[in-house]
């Protein structure tokens, strides 16, 4: 599997992060959605990469600096053609091995708690993340699964 850093431009990966926006919107309650768009996620504190195996788009994922040593993961999607083949561990690995790279010590994420995130809570378990207190700008919801991983 190959990364490309950006690459918002690619078609492919516009047409996933789009994808993404549009269901976890769909999914989530007003108040309790926290995915970024396209330009949320072209800050200076956010590293997105999109990961390929030849030249199908695998997925992506983004590390988001909360602090010198504390990292978010934002926008972890696998495309569909991808799912349920052990991508989703594959990407959160290439994520948490860029994170080292990176000097990040401490990593979070935020999810869903409804059925529709069961699949991604079950991932970061099963990837050694605990739940934990929200973190960051975030605030108690019951909406909202709050997990971290110390690396």
């Amino acid at each position: 599997m190959k990364s490309i850093e950006g690459n918002f431009e690619n078609p492919l990966v516009n047409k996933l992060l789009v994808k993404h926006f549009n269901e976890l919107r769909s999914v989530s309650p007003a108040g309790s959605t926290h995915v970024l768009d396209i330009a949320g996620l072209k800050v200076n504190n956010i590293k997105f990469w999109s990961l390929w195996e030849n030249s199908q788009l695998v997925g992506c994922g983004a590390l988001k600096f909360i602090e010198k040593k504390h990292g978010e993961f934002k926008s972890i999607r696998v495309a569909d053609e991808f799912r349920r083949k052990g991508y989703g561990l594959k990407i959160i690995n290439y994520l948490i091995n860029e994170s080292k790279k990176l000097e990040i010590k401490k990593l979070s994420i935020e999810t869903g708690t409804g059925n529709f995130f069961k699949p991604a809570r079950k991932l970061f378990k099963d990837c050694g993340f605990e739940e934990c207190e929200p973190f960051s700008h975030y605030k108690v919801d019951p909406n909202s699964c709050y997990m971290s991983l110390n690396i």
